[in-house]
């Protein structure tokens, strides 16, 4: 659905997207992280057809951003990290203007096409309050419908979750997991918010001055920093015999003791082989156990070793 090849966009000395080569696939939610000044948003403007490339090219739903680019403006809905709604306006007529702006010109199809996305982002009732009175969540909400109303298959949103309340932002990332499966789009996350990936993307992609330093799943992520999972075992009482069974176990790759929380931390190879024999060697020690976890960094923790490693390059 998008097939990006040698994309490269520079400003005078300024390269803000170095040489970038992505494929999406359809009904994909893609997660495009960085810190400011990366590029993320340098890369979306582009692959709208709102700025062109100084070299390399791409393609969006099948069309390519050079021969037709109205086509791929048409392909794609954006919303931008502030809503931008016309706030006397209705939810109501903010959808209906949008709507015919996009090419939506049959008036019953326009109708049922804003009904049906009112209703499935639970804004129906209030179609005809302005926007103005809205919380910055139920914006939010409407600017994803005014990007949707014209059935685009490629949705770009950008810090979709920005400044909302937990409650709001779980809701906004519910609704854009159900726009994925309901209506199969594909969307381009662009976040600082390391859950919203975590959470919603199948892959993703980190991005520092221009560069693509990784593109991969959460979990081959967090195996970049740190291969061998690691089994966090709370006991009761933490003593020497405990230690040394665990440390002389043949699963054991190192050991790390907290005595103040009386917890061990055992990296293994392979949590399932090794957690009930690291177990077994706990119990044998007359250790008493309160809890066992297999635990792997986040991908916070991910994204952030990733960014120190290549900022110190």
């Amino acid at each position: 659905m998008i097939d990006v090849s040698g994309l490269t966009k520079t400003f005078g000395s300024l390269t803000a997207v170095d040489n970038l080569n992505l494929c999406i696939e359809k009904g994909e939610v893609f997660g495009f992280l960085g810190p400011n000044g990366a590029g993320k948003t340098t890369t979306i403007r582009m692959l709208a057809c709102l700025i062109a490339p100084s070299k390399g090219t791409a393609s969006i739903a099948g069309y390519d951003i050079y021969r037709d680019p109205q086509k791929v403006r048409q392909s794609v809905g954006i919303l931008t990290e502030n809503p931008s709604l016309y706030e006397r306006l209705t939810a109501y007529e903010n959808l209906d203007f949008f709507a015919q702006a996009y090419g939506v010109t049959n008036p019953q199809e326009r109708q049922s096409r804003i009904r049906e996305l009112l209703e499935f982002f639970n804004l129906w009732e209030r179609r005809n309050d302005k926007a103005g009175t809205f919380s910055k969540g139920m914006k939010q909400k409407l600017a994803i419908v005014r990007a949707t109303v014209h059935q685009p298959p490629v949705l770009f949103l950008d810090e979709p979750t920005a400044g909302l309340d937990p409650k709001s932002a779980k809701e906004i990332r519910d609704l854009m997991e159900q726009l994925s499966r309901h209506e199969n789009r594909t969307i381009l996350l662009c976040t600082h918010h390391l859950e919203d990936a975590e959470k919603l993307c199948k892959r993703v992609l980190i991005m520092n001055k221009g560069h693509c330093i990784l593109i991969g799943t959460p979990d081959e992520l967090r195996y970049r920093i740190n291969p061998n999972p690691t089994i966090q075992i709370s006991l009761r009482e933490l003593n020497p015999k405990i230690t040394s069974a665990v440390e002389n176990n043949k699963h054991t790759q190192t050991l790390s003791t907290n005595q103040l929380n009386a917890e061990l931390l055992v990296s293994v190879k392979d949590a399932r082989l090794a957690t009930p024999e690291i177990v077994r060697s706990v119990v044998e020690a007359e250790g008493q156990i309160l809890s066992v976890n297999v635990v792997r960094p986040s991908l916070e923790d991910a994204y952030l070793n990733l960014i120190k490693e290549q900022t110190s390059q």
